[in-house]
């Protein structure tokens, strides 16, 4: 008999890899919040809606996850629910809050209420540290919070209350502190992706500009298919801890605008511009994560390069392009 997995948020980005990693392994549940458009719900899972359960539910609502948890009894939850975007989270700071921090805690005190023998995986964020870095220029476990947003805030209240309930109570609770992961089923309002629409979209003759925020940070960018793996090998550790998942590797956005449109025979200065209004109240110069935990650990090693991310995020948003502009042009790569 197959053992049941609950994954919160499981039609985001890394809700899909983890989905695809495990539906032939344990059973599946998964977490959806309700909107208006029924499209939007299971839009990226949507082929394995057959294979699944999906339940209406949401974190800052205790009495959902009760009757979600008390009916599935989950021998693990994955908690990839979020308020992600950190330029958003400065502009909603109290709903921020409610769902990255509070909504944790309710998960929490469900679980120990319910199905306390439950392993449970926070996904947390490099964005904790916030500009602290060790002399080697990079990020570990031990390496002090100081969060500069309220994503960040939020994402290390979190981070703490999932310790405290495994030291406390003995719960199996353990945090994957994830860096940048990128993928081509990324939502659109993210940098990464951004560039990527924006450049497909300058080539295809759909768009002129591409108007961005800070070019000069610094981030360590990994594909969410590997970054999902991680999260499985530690959810399944003999024993509760927290680990960075990162690349180990550094590129400012402008060096990815460079890439991008490099790879579709453009030269990102003649359409990329800055916009102010991009900029964070507080900018976090550079995240760099020390992943050797992991490694060493449990053995995790990320089978796509950087220049293999850039491909998948070209290569699974070409849909874009006209069939003309595709196969006549061929893009001149």
């Amino acid at each position: 008999m197959f053992k049941k997995a609950l994954i919160t948020g499981i039609n985001g980005q890394i809700g899909n890899f983890l989905t695809r990693e495990l539906v032939d392994k344990v059973e599946i549940h998964g977490i959806v919040r309700r909107h208006s458009e029924v499209s939007s719900q299971d839009s990226r899972i949507h082929d394995l809606k057959d294979k699944i359960t999906l339940h209406y539910g949401d974190l800052t609502d205790k009495s959902s996850l009760e009757q979600i948890i008390d009916c599935v009894k989950p021998d693990y939850i994955y908690n990839m629910a979020a308020m992600s975007h950190v330029w958003v989270s400065n502009k909603t700071p109290i709903s921020t809050l409610e769902i990255n921090t509070i909504g944790v805690l309710n998960l929490l005190e469900t679980v120990r209420d319910i199905v306390p023998k439950c392993r449970v995986l926070q996904s947390s964020s490099s964005e904790m540290y916030g500009n602290n870095i060790e002399e080697n220029g990079y990020q570990n476990e031990n390496t002090r919070m100081d969060g500069v947003s309220i994503y960040g805030i939020s994402k290390t209240a979190a981070y703490h209350l999932i310790r405290y309930y495994r030291k406390a109570y003995g719960m199996f609770c353990c945090n994957s502190i994830c860096y940048n992961n990128e993928s081509s089923v990324r939502s659109d309002n993210f940098v990464t992706k951004k560039v990527v629409l924006g450049a497909l979209r300058i080539k295809a003759g759909l768009q002129n500009k591409l108007f961005l925020g800070n070019l000069d940070s610094s981030r360590d960018w990994s594909f969410s298919g590997d970054v999902a793996k991680a999260m499985i090998l530690i959810i399944n550790h003999t024993e509760p801890d927290d680990f960075v998942v990162a690349s180990g590797e550094t590129r400012t956005v402008r060096e990815f605008c460079d890439i991008v449109f490099s790879r579709l025979g453009m030269d990102y200065r003649d359409y990329v511009e800055v916009d102010p209004k991009y900029y964070r109240p507080l900018e976090l110069h550079v995240l760099k994560g020390d992943a050797t935990k992991i490694k060493t650990v449990l053995g995790w090693k990320p089978e796509y390069s950087f220049d293999d991310l850039v491909d998948e995020m070209i290569d699974g948003n070409r849909y874009i392009l006209t069939e003309m502009q595709y196969n006549g042009a061929k893009l001149g790569i």
